[in-house]
C-alpha cells in the first residue's frame, strides 16, 4: 500500500501526542525519539477502533485458543498483545442475525433480526451510528451479499457509516462467484486500506468482514493445494494471511499499538458434528463457541485470558467503554473490561480448561449464562425452533426432544441427560424461559424476504424463509430438527448444485429430499428449477405448481413456474404467474422483464412497454429489456426512438448478434447506410465469437 496523506498526518499527530509526555518524563533528550512503553499514557482519548468479524469460523481453529494446526499465526500475534476471551458464544448461528446482536448489543428476541432480510430498526442502539455521532469516520467493508444492505439481505446495516463497501449481485450462469455474491478476504482488506488512505484525520471506526470460511470451501492457491484434504482449514489459513497484510500496514504506519482492535467470529461450523454439515440448525458448541479477542490501545492488559463465559452481545458495549464513549441503556450486553485481571493474577490458570478450573475454584469465575436461539429450522423447513442456555457446567437445549449436557464431563455434547436429570432440565428450562421473557420486546414486526432476496439467499446455500412460517414463530413445536437434519444437508448441497448449474447432480439429491419430505415447498421448487434448466419443462411443471400451491405468497415460485410455462408456449398461463411475482417483489427487474416479454407475446404491447419502462427504471443497463424495447419501437415504425435502447443493449453485450442486427435495421430505416453496414459487420463478428 502506498503511503497515504492520512497515515502520514496521523503518524505526525502521534508524534505530537508523545513528545510532551516524553519531555516531561525524560527531559530534552527524549524529544528526538519515541519514548519506551514505560513512558506511555494509560489511555488514549478517542482511539481508532477496528472490528474484524470472521464468518463461519470455529474457535478450535485458532492458535490463541489452543489449536495446534498452525493456521493463524497473524491472529495469534495480535492475541498475544490483547485480551483473549476463551469462552465466547454467539447467540444465533446465522450471519445476519449474529452480526445484529454483535453490533447492537441486544439479543435476537429484542432486535428481531432473527432471519435474513429483516430490517435493522433505526430505533435500536447501533455501534457504528453511536461512534459516527461521536465524531468518528466510519467505514464498513464486507465480504458477502449476506451483509449487503442495498438490495441485499441486511437492510439497515449501513446506518451510521460514511462508506459501506458492498455492491454484490446475483451470480449469472458461468459468472465468477468471487465477482458476484462474495469477494476474497484480500479484496476486502485492500478496499479497507484504500479507504484509510483517504481519511483526512482520526479517529475512525473500521469494520472488516471476511466471508471465506463459509462454504463452499474453495481457498485460493497455495492454500488450495496445501489444504486439499481440509479445505475449510485452508480458508482459515488464507484469511489469516490476508489479515496479516492489514496488521502489517497498521504497524508500518505506527497505528497498530494505539488502535483498539477486536476480532470475533459470528458463528462456527458443524463440519458433520451431530449430523449437521454446515450451520443454522443446531445450537451446539461447534457453531456457537466463537473466537473473541480485543486488543486495547497501547496494548493494555496484553496477554490476559478471560475464562468467564461471555457473548457477542457484550462486544458493542465493551468497545464503547474502551473508546470512552457512553454505552446506551438499551444495550443488553455488558462491558467486559471489568472481567480482565492483571496477568500476574492469572498464573497457571491460563492452561486450565474451563471445566477443570470451575472444579478447582468455581467462585473465581463469574457464571455468566449464555443464551442462543435459532428460528431457521422453523422458518426454512417448518420444523421446531430451538433455544439454548449455557449456565454453570450445563448446556440445556429447548427442543421437542429437549437436551441436557454436562459440558465439563461431556464437552462434545454426546450424552443427553434430560431424561435422567429431569429436575435439572426443568430448572434450566424455567431459567431459559424467564431470561427470554426478560430480554424480549416487540419493537419491530417480523419481515419476510421477498422473491429476489430469496434468490440471493439460495445463491449462498440458504433456504429462503417460508412466507407462511410466521405462525407459531419461535415456538418449540413441530418436528424436531434432530430427526430431520439429513434433509437439511441434502437440500443445502442440492441448492449449491443448482446455483453452480450442476443440475444433473442436483436431481438425485432433491429426489431423496422429496421422498422424505414430499410437501416441502423449496424442495419442489428447486427440483422444478433443475428440470427446467435441463429443458425438461414437462417434468418441471408439476413440482413448480405444487410449490406455488403449498406456498402461494412465494413470488419466486410464481416466477419459476411462469418461466417454465413460457418455455412450453403457454404464454397465457405464464402471464398471471409473472404478475404474481411482480406483485410480491415490485423491485425485481427480471420479473418485470419476464412479464413484459409475455405481454408482448400475447399482443398486449402497451402493457409490455410499461413493464419494460419499469425494468429500465430499476436496472438501466438491463440488456434484454433494452433489446426488446428497442425492437418493439423499431417494428412500430419509430427507429429514432429505438436507437437509445438498441445502442445500450449493444454496449452492455458488445458481442450480441441480435443487438447489432436490430441496430442495423434501425439505421437503415433512418437512411444511415454506413452505420447500418458497420452494425452488420459487428453482428457477423459477434456470431463468430459466439460460435467459437
Amino acid at each position: 500500500m502506498v503511503d497515504s496523506p492520512f497515515l502520514m498526518r496521523f503518524s505526525r499527530w502521534l508524534l505530537l501526542l508523545w513528545l510532551p509526555i516524553a519531555a516531561g518524563a525524560a527531559g530534552p533528550q527524549a524529544k528526538s525519539s519515541r519514548p519506551h512503553a514505560a513512558a506511555a499514557p494509560a489511555t488514549i482519548s478517542r482511539p481508532n477502533v477496528i472490528l474484524i468479524t470472521l464468518d463461519t469460523t470455529r474457535a478450535d481453529r485458532m492458535g490463541f485458543l489452543g489449536s495446534t494446526r498452525g493456521l493463524t499465526p497473524n491472529l495469534d500475534a495480535v492475541a498475544r498483545e490483547g485480551i483473549v476471551f476463551s469462552h465466547a458464544y454467539s447467540h444465533v448461528p446465522l450471519t445476519t442475525a449474529s452480526h445484529a446482536s454483535l453490533l447492537t448489543g441486544t439479543y435476537p428476541q429484542f432486535n428481531h433480526v432473527n432471519d435474513f432480510g429483516v430490517p435493522l430498526s433505526d430505533r435500536l442502539p447501533y455501534l457504528p451510528d453511536i461512534l459516527h455521532h461521536d465524531g468518528y469516520h466510519t467505514g464498513a467493508f464486507v465480504g458477502s451479499l449476506i451483509l449487503d444492505p442495498l438490495d441485499g439481505t441486511a437492510p439497515g446495516f449501513d446506518r451510521g457509516f460514511d462508506v459501506y463497501d458492498a455492491g454484490f449481485h446475483l451470480r449469472r450462469h458461468g459468472a465468477d462467484r468471487y465477482q458476484t455474491v462474495e469477494r476474497r478476504a484480500e479484496v476486502v482488506v485492500s478496499h479497507a486500506l484504500g479507504w484509510l488512505s483517504q481519511l483526512p484525520s482520526p479517529p475512525f471506526f473500521l469494520w472488516i468482514h471476511v466471508y471465506d470460511a463459509h462454504d463452499p470451501y474453495d481457498p485460493p492457491e497455495p492454500f488450495k493445494t496445501r489444504y486439499k484434504a481440509q479445505p475449510y482449514d485452508g480458508e482459515i489459513a488464507y484469511v489469516d494471511t490476508a489479515l496479516g497484510k492489514l496488521f502489517s500496514e497498521l504497524r508500518r504506519h505506527g497505528l497498530f499499538d494505539e488502535t483498539l482492535i477486536a476480532v470475533a467470529a459470528d458463528h462456527g461450523e458443524s463440519l458433520g458434528a451431530h449430523g449437521e454439515n454446515t450451520h443454522g440448525i443446531f445450537l451446539y458448541d461447534d457453531t456457537l463457541h466463537v473466537p473473541l479477542m480485543i486488543k486495547l490501545p497501547l496494548n493494555r492488559d496484553a496477554g490476559c485470558q478471560v475464562q468467564s463465559r461471555v457473548g457477542l452481545v457484550d462486544v458493542a458495549p465493551t468497545l464503547l467503554q474502551a473508546a470512552g464513549v457512553g454505552v446506551p441503556k438499551d444495550m443488553q450486553g455488558e462491558a467486559l473490561l471489568a472481567l480482565v485481571k492483571p496477568k500476574a493474577q492469572q498464573g497457571a490458570k491460563k492452561a486450565l480448561t474451563r471445566g477443570a478450573e470451575e472444579a478447582a475454584n468455581p467462585s473465581d469465575i463469574p457464571d455468566r449464562p449464555a443464551y442462543a436461539e435459532t428460528d431457521y429450522p422453523h422458518r426454512a423447513f417448518g420444523w421446531s425452533s430451538l433455544r439454548a442456555l449455557r449456565t454453570g457446567k450445563y448446556l440445556y437445549i429447548q427442543a421437542p426432544d429437549r437436551e441436557l449436557y454436562d459440558t465439563a464431563a461431556d464437552p462434545h455434547n454426546a450424552h443427553n441427560l434430560a431424561g435422567s436429570s429431569k429436575a435439572v432440565a426443568d430448572t434450566l428450562g424455567l431459567q431459559l424461559d424467564q431470561f427470554r421473557q426478560k430480554t424480549s420486546q416487540s419493537l419491530v414486526q417480523l419481515a419476510k424476504p421477498d422473491a429476489e432476496q430469496m434468490q440471493k439467499l439460495q445463491a449462498l446455500g440458504y433456504v429462503g424463509s417460508d412466507a407462511s412460517a410466521g405462525k407459531d414463530e419461535g415456538k418449540i413445536a413441530g418436528p424436531d430438527p434432530k430427526a430431520n437434519i439429513e434433509v437439511a444437508n441434502l437440500l443445502h448441497d442440492a441448492m449449491f448444485d443448482v446455483e453452480d448449474a450442476r443440475y444433473e447432480e442436483a436431481l438425485p439429491l432433491l429426489e431423496r429430499v422429496l421422498k422424505q419430505a414430499p410437501d416441502m415447498p423449496v424442495a419442489n421448487m428447486q427440483y422444478g428449477m433443475a428440470q427446467a434448466r435441463l429443458k425438461n419443462y414437462a417434468q418441471a411443471l408439476d413440482p413448480l405448481e405444487k410449490a406455488v400451491k403449498l406456498q402461494p405468497d412465494n413470488g419466486m415460485g410464481h416466477y419459476e413456474l411462469g418461466l417454465a410455462l413460457f418455455e412450453t408456449g403457454d404464454w397465457q398461463g405464464a402471464a398471471p404467474q409473472f404478475e404474481a411475482a411482480v406483485a410480491r417483489a415490485p423491485r425485481w427487474a427480471d420479473a418485470h422483464f419476464s412479464l413484459a416479454a409475455v405481454y408482448a407475446r400475447i399482443d398486449r404491447v402497451p402493457d409490455a412497454m410499461k413493464e419494460l419502462d419499469t425494468t429500465l427504471e430499476l436496472t438501466p443497463s438491463h440488456y434484454r429489456a433494452n433489446l426488446l424495447r428497442g425492437r418493439i419501437l423499431s417494428l412500430e415504425g419509430d427507429p429514432a426512438g429505438a436507437l437509445p435502447n438498441l445502442e445500450k443493449a449493444a454496449e452492455v453485450e458488445p458481442t450480441s448478434r441480435e443487438a447489432h442486427l436490430f441496430l442495423a435495421e434501425a439505421y437503415t430505416q433512418l437512411g444511415r447506410p454506413l452505420d447500418a453496414a458497420r452494425e452488420r459487420a459487428a453482428a457477423q463478428h459477434g456470431q463468430q465469437i459466439q460460435s467459437q
